[in-house]
């Protein structure tokens, strides 16, 4: 009954429901525990990559359990294409400083990896403690392997364009309470 509703709700540009708000809410609190767990006794700073990770990173952080500072990063990836080059000019930078600080970049979809490996190597470069990724989304991509090896990840999802919780499509969607792919008619 719950399923029927929440289609009847759904965009009319949604293809399929991947991930509903109830799967969403089970995977936060899942990283969430495992974060507590791994990062006691340590100066957790939650770094989300601006703008896509805003939803994940509000609810992700209020499942961690521990003392915890935020900031924010926005990159801006060179060239027109939808797929990443990973050559990346940072937009808005941290305001705090990471250095001997336990940093979890939060991140909303990994799928080459490319501008993340670029922002780990400059993030690196400021001499954190430790430097780890929290993927909401690992998108499997056939026959290739991501640029860098998440240390949390909330779920794989296919190789399809996924809107939603934070994922847009030209700035929409981000507001969507479920995770779902778009119609190929709208993107293409």
């Amino acid at each position: 009954m719950e399923e029927k509703s929440e289609l009847s709700t759904m965009h009319p540009d949604v293809e399929t429901i991947l991930f509903s708000e109830e799967d969403i809410a089970q995977i936060v609190q899942r990283l969430g525990a495992e974060i507590t767990r791994d990062y006691q006794g340590k100066d957790l700073v939650l770094i989300a990559v601006l703008r896509g990770a805003v939803v994940f990173m509000g609810d992700l952080m209020r499942a961690i359990d521990l003392p915890l500072a935020i900031d924010f990063m926005a990159v801006s990836s060179y060239g027109s294409n939808a797929k990443s080059s990973g050559i990346v000019r940072i937009v808005k930078d941290l305001d705090m400083d990471i250095k001997g600080r336990d940093v979890l970049i939060v991140e909303d979809i990994l799928d080459s990896g490319l501008t993340l490996k670029y922002l780990m190597k400059n993030l690196s470069s400021r001499k954190p403690a430790s430097l780890e990724v929290a993927a909401f989304l690992w998108k499997d991509v056939e026959g290739k392997q991501a640029a860098i090896d998440p240390k949390y990840v909330g779920a794989h999802c296919p190789d399809e364009f996924v809107v939603g919780y934070g994922l847009d499509f030209a700035e929409r969607y981000r507001n969507l309470s479920y995770v779902g792919i778009l119609k190929p008619e709208v993107y293409s």
